[in-house]
Parts: structure tokens; C-alpha cells; sequence
């Protein structure tokens, strides 16, 4: 079934030839919500970051900024309401600030091959940023700092997925073709933890805003699995129905079983793995790879997602806006 109007009419904003890739709300400003998108499907071309606002009758464009390079991924500052970093498929980051209407502010470039992920650490205490890379490699960066502060290696594959633990300072997870989850902590020089998550590429990974040891891997074989940290050697849960790879998988904010997955499918489903029937809904309104997909950090009903269809979505999914 379709949740386009269920619980309210979905925003549209269109983006001609701009294909999504990420999207990201604010943690600060309710409704303001960033995207990275890319020209010709990422693969030539320049990348645009758009800023959105909302209002009641739709999605406006706040302000955009132009790469010489397809963007892949976007995430927010925390401790600075108007920056974010982008990552590119030049190898760099950009450091952008939405309050001034020219950028970048910063460039860090040190990949040698496209980066695909990156995320600012969510503990208090740390700014820290990680990226990941198809050069098969992890950086920390201090977004102060033009260097990297260090380098991670052991993937044998491209990286996909790199993301912050919102519970442990300086410890991190990623994602490779290489068919691994990894963890990894800032204070030792190696990874901490392997797990063999998939026959197949993973293309996304998050942690359970509510269990330090709960992450869930999306990837191609189409499927979900949830990883308990404390042991790795079967998955907790998982989550089958997406008929494509899974693009990218998000943890809610509000509910501690609830998660979304996006997919090369053009669907987003929402499950609760914690039911014997855990798919909760499937969203059918992109015609194209759907690509980027967030839930709110201020509405518990509220996600956003954005497609190669040149268009970008808020809208209320309908197993949101009902009790659990």
C-alpha cells in the first residue's frame, strides 16, 4: 500500500536534474532539512547541496550551493546550527555554512577515490567527523583542523556506510563491500569488532538510538539483519520484503523497534522488529532508486527521503501517526 496521504500530504520539492542522495534534518531548526544530490545519476557532473524549509503548504528552497563533483552524503553540525559537511565523489569534504550565501568554507581532501559517507559525532564533548571512502579507508577529522587526525584501514572493499555510535564517545561503525560491519573506537589504532553481516554488499548500517549494542546492515541481497554486539554470531532479527538492494537504513528516534529502510526498489518500508509481522508499511512514491531517507529528531511522525527522480519528500507515514 501507498502511505502517500495518510497522515497528511507529502511535501514535494522537484530538483531538475539533480538525483538524490542523502537527506538529513536539522537537529536544530524543525523542518529545515539538507540534501545532497548529483548530476547525470552521480556518475558525471557537478553535486548540489540543497537546504529546504517547510511550511503549510510545502517544501521551499532555503538556499543551494554547487560542487564541481557529485555529492553523496550530507550531515549536520552539533554544536553549530547553520554548518554541515558534504562528501564528494572528487575524494573531498566541503564545509559549508548556510548563513552565508557563497562556500565552501572548508575543503579536506585526502581520499584518493569517492567518498560516500560521512557523519559528525552525536556524543556531547566531541566534534568529530568520520567519512569513508571506495578508497577502502576511514577518516577522522576535526572539522577545526584541515588535516585528517587519523586513518583507518582493514576494509577490502569499498566503504558505503560510515556512522557514529550516539552512545559510546569516539566509537564508530562502517560498512563495506567487502560483506563486513565494522567497529571501531578513535583511541586504538585497529578495529574492534568484525562481523561477517551479509553475503553480500552492504550499503548501510545504523545504531539503535535506544541500545548501544543493537546496529542494523541493509544490503544488496535485499535484506535487513540486526547485530548485537555482545554476539555476532547470528543476527537478532531480520527484515525481508524489498525486492532491490537496500539503499539505506535508519533507526527511529522515538521508538526503540521501529526502523525505515530505503531501497533500489523505489520503495521505504517501516518495520518493528519486535512483532512477529514486523513490515509496518510500504511507501511506493518515488519512480526511481531511492537513495536518502531520515526520520525527525523533532516530529516522532515526520521522514524525509529523495530519489534519482529529481524529487525530494517530507511526508507522515501512517504506521507513525498511530499508537504503537
Amino acid at each position: 500500500m501507498s502511505a502517500a496521504l495518510g497522515g497528511g500530504a507529502v511535501r514535494t520539492l522537484r530538483v531538475p536534474g539533480r538525483h538524490g542522495y542523502a537527506a538529513e534534518f536539522s537537529p536544530y531548526l524543525p523542518g529545515r532539512l539538507a540534501c545532497a544530490a548529483a548530476q547525470h545519476y552521480g556518475i558525471a557532473g557537478c553535486g548540489t547541496l540543497l537546504i529546504l524549509d517547510q511550511n503549510e503548504t510545502g517544501l521551499r528552497l532555503f538556499r543551494s550551493f554547487d560542487w564541481n563533483d557529485g555529492l553523496f552524503d550530507v550531515t549536520w553540525s552539533e554544536n553549530n546550527e547553520h554548518v554541515l559537511v558534504t562528501c564528494s565523489g572528487d575524494g573531498s569534504l566541503q564545509l559549508w555554512d548556510t548563513a552565508k550565501a557563497a562556500g565552501p568554507l572548508q575543503v579536506y581532501k585526502e581520499h584518493t577515490q569517492e567518498v560516500y559517507s560521512v557523519d559528525w559525532s552525536q556524543t556531547r564533548g566531541e566534534q568529530l567527523v568520520v567519512s569513508g571512502s571506495w578508497d577502502q579507508t576511514v577518516k577522522l577529522w576535526d572539522p577545526t583542523v584541515g588535516n585528517s587526525l587519523c586513518t583507518f584501514r582493514g576494509h577490502e572493499s569499498v566503504i558505503y556506510s560510515t556512522i557514529w555510535s550516539p552512545h559510546i564517545p569516539g566509537c564508530f561503525a562502517s560498512a563495506s563491500g567487502d560483506q563486513t560491519l565494522r567497529i571501531w573506537d578513535v583511541k586504538a589504532t585497529g578495529v574492534r569488532i568484525v562481523v561477517p553481516a551479509h553475503q553480500a554488499e552492504i550499503l548501510s548500517c545504523d545504531w539503535c538510538k535506544y541500545n548501544e549494542n543493537l546496529l542494523v546492515t541493509g544490503a544488496v541481497d535485499c535484506s535487513l539483519r540486526g547485530w548485537d554486539l555482545r554476539n555476532v554470531r547470528q543476527p537478532v532479527f531480520e527484515l525481508l520484503g524489498h525486492t532491490y538492494a537496500v539503499r539505506r537504513v535508519k533507526f527511529s528516534p522515538f521508538h526503540a523497534s521501529v526502523l525505515a529502510s530505503c531501497s533500489y526498489d523505489f520503495t521505504v518500508r517501516f518495520w518493528n522488529f519486535s512483532k512477529p509481522d514486523p513490515l509496518l508499511e510500504t511507501v511506493e512514491h518515488h519512480t526511481e532508486f531511492t537513495c536518502g531517507l531520515d526520520l525527525s529528531l523533532q516530529s516522532p511522525t515526520q521522514v524525509a527521503d529523495c530519489a534519482w527522480d529529481e524529487t525530494i519528500k517530507i511526508y507522515d507515514p501512517v504506521c507513525l501517526t498511530m499508537p504503537a
